[in-house]
């Protein structure tokens, strides 16, 4: 809990420290004033954004569209002068970047670079990562580069288990990167990144929470998340998902599974951030992984421009009048997520 609060503490402080606290709170102000008159205002910027390093990934998992090469856009790197282009024009208003959407961060030979700049500017800055190009100069490096956060996927104890989904992985790279993170954080004398282990809830790896929560604390990991799986084909049930009902992301109903949560008539994540693929398209959320509703291109259009034209404030009347006519609406988990400690 302690290392948490100090991360959430700065994140604060850079959101009051810059400037940026007021965009926040007129930002916060549109949004509850479109809640109430049932219409899209936007009076600020988002205060996060994120950003993807590359939609290339080393590893096969099966309800991943990095991991089934499914994707319907091209794959590609991130660019210096693509990233360039977002973080200057919006550095001084957004608070937090998250430098992942699609892919394995750690593919793009420029990551790290990019991350400096970034929080050098004194942004919060977070990723997350399968591990498996992190050795003790990587690990070093991530140290030095000032990133918040690393998010480590972590779904098994054993390599048998940690395969089943993470196909293609080797569980003995996480380990080995975690302690060379750990290593690094310490013999540099820096409390960043936050490390942090993410074990999301299958069928086959449900039995093993508690030992994953005695493994988190050997490896001296800042945080363990539990997380509950997102399926794509869930309708009809996965095998993939869990019995457990506090872990499990749907529920079954007499015609096949849908949601455990209810949908809203509105999403904050339209107002308080926005997401831009590897080639500069800006889409409304991380749900979009193929995205299919581009607001418009940063390359060639201006941000200011693209978050507040026509394309972007009609797809958010609609989400006001009710996220069931939206696709990508469907499979949304907000406040799904469980944390553990």
């Amino acid at each position: 809990m302690r290392t948490a609060f100090i991360h959430s503490s700065r994140l604060i402080w850079k959101a009051i420290q810059h400037k940026r606290l007021s965009n926040y709170l007129l930002l916060l102000a549109s949004y509850y004033w479109s809640k109430w008159t049932g219409k899209p205002h936007v009076w600020a910027w988002p205060m996060a954004i994120s950003i993807e390093p590359t939609t290339s990934c080393n590893l096969r998992c099966p309800q991943c569209p990095s991991g089934l090469r499914s994707f319907n856009r091209p794959t590609g790197m991130l660019q210096t002068e693509t990233f360039e282009r977002i973080i200057q024009t919006l550095h001084h208003k957004s608070i937090y970047l998250t430098f992942y959407f699609q892919g394995e961060p750690y593919l793009n030979p420029q990551f790290l670079p990019m991350v400096k700049t970034a929080t050098d500017l004194k942004m919060y800055v977070s990723t997350s990562t399968n591990a498996h190009h992190i050795d003790e100069a990587k690990a070093k490096a991530t140290v030095l580069s000032g990133l918040d956060k690393l998010i480590i996927s972590i779904d098994g104890v054993d390599q048998n288990t940690y395969s089943q989904y993470r196909v293609g992985g080797q569980l003995q790279k996480v380990l080995d990167a975690t302690k060379a993170l750990v290593k690094a954080k310490k013999d540099l004398k820096r409390n960043t990144p936050e490390l942090v282990w993410q074990f999301i809830v299958f069928s086959h790896n449900e039995d093993q929470l508690p030992e994953i929560k005695r493994l988190a604390k050997e490896y001296q990991v800042d945080r363990l998340s539990i997380k509950t799986a997102q399926i794509y084909d869930f309708e009809q049930g996965n095998d993939l998902m869990p019995s457990n009902p506090e872990y499990a992301r749907y529920k079954a109903t007499e015609t096949g599974y849908q949601l455990n949560t209810k949908q809203l008539k509105h999403c904050w994540r339209l107002w308080h951030s926005t997401v831009f693929t590897w080639d500069g398209n800006i889409v409304p959320c991380c749900f979009d992984k193929d995205a299919l509703y581009s607001m418009g291109n940063v390359q060639t259009t201006a941000f200011e421009t693209i978050f507040k034209n026509q394309a972007y404030q009609n797809f958010r009347q609609t989400v006001l009048k009710g996220r069931q006519h939206i696709d990508i609406c469907q499979n949304c988990s907000e406040g799904c997520t469980v944390w553990k400690h």
